[in-house]
């Protein structure tokens, strides 16, 4: 398997090209228009010079990895030749179910077709196409150059030497795979979410303050990050639609999301992608800064 296809130039879709290319796969990196194509590049080649920095590649290492990488803004040209495609658009189960139904009809027959979701079934987008059994999930972690684990979901139709496949592949670009069954959350986002929508519910109710809420799970649980960090981190928006997720595939009121959390998503503050969250965000400082709303 040489050709890969990533359907997505964003934070997710950009970081999986990269960790493929590096690798030595011919990319091909797809999305709807040539500016967002451009700022994905941009973040790969902005990422290749952190790690050239830190001493991990050189300027040759760099310049190859971004040869391996062909831009598209057709999906039927962009999946021609793939092997694999790799879906990472955003987490909204009607977009992922349209870009597979699509795939089935162009990708070559014989391409495994997976998805980066972080919560949306994968026995049902693979129910939208002629090859449930070529389906799978490749959930990847953010930063993907830097996150070594890839939780691979096997649906319920997918196959054994599918399943095979994905795990020696995801080793290839030294990761660590770890096969999960098809239910939602999956491992991952079913024990993350859940905690980090406590954090919130605790903070809802005046339990403690963000600062105080994330400096107890770092130094009395070890976290490298706290909840609410991580949730702006992760995109309020993204967090809301798992829980929603969870909420709706196993009917149980424990998932439900926090009034505040959903208030915070329909006033547009998502976190570190809209500059603010339970933290205000700048591209300028590392510094951690509570937002106004949250301060004593």
């Amino acid at each position: 398997m040489q050709n890969i296809a990533v359907i997505g130039s964003g934070t997710m879709g950009n970081g999986i090209a990269h960790v493929f290319a590096q690798k030595g796969f011919q990319v091909s990196l797809i999305d709807i228009s040539e500016s967002a194509l451009a700022r994905g590049i941009q973040n790969i080649t902005v990422n290749l010079d952190r790690q050239i920095k830190k001493g991990l590649l050189t300027e040759s290492d760099k310049n190859e990895t971004l040869q391996r990488i062909k831009t598209f803004t057709s999906v039927a040209d962009g999946v021609a030749n793939a092997e694999l495609v790799v879906e990472a658009a955003s987490e909204n189960i009607e977009v992922k179910l349209e870009i597979f139904r699509q795939l089935d009809k162009l990708a070559p027959s014989g391409a495994i077709l997976a998805t980066n979701t972080s919560s949306i079934s994968i026995t049902k987008i693979g129910s939208v196409t002629q090859r449930p059994e070529q389906v799978i999930g490749m959930h990847f972690m953010n930063p993907v150059p830097v996150m070594k684990l890839v939780e691979v979901i096997r649906g319920y139709a997918t196959s054994n030497e599918v399943t095979a496949s994905i795990m020696d592949i995801s080793r290839v670009l030294d990761k660590v795979p770890v096969e999960v069954n098809d239910y939602p959350g999956f491992v991952s986002n079913r024990i993350l979410m859940p905690m980090i929508n406590e954090a919130i519910e605790t903070l809802f109710e005046g339990v403690a303050g963000v600062e105080e809420i994330d400096t107890v799970m770092k130094l009395g649980m070890a976290h490298p990050m706290g909840p609410l960090q991580l949730a702006d981190f992760i995109g309020l928006d993204v967090c809301l639609a798992i829980l929603r997720v969870l909420q709706e595939g196993f009917g149980n009121p424990k998932y439900a999301p926090c009034p505040l959390l959903v208030n915070m998503v329909q006033a547009g503050h998502l976190g570190s992608k809209t500059g603010k969250g339970f933290y205000l965000w700048s591209k300028d400082s590392k510094e951690l800064v509570v937002a106004d709303r949250f301060r004593k």
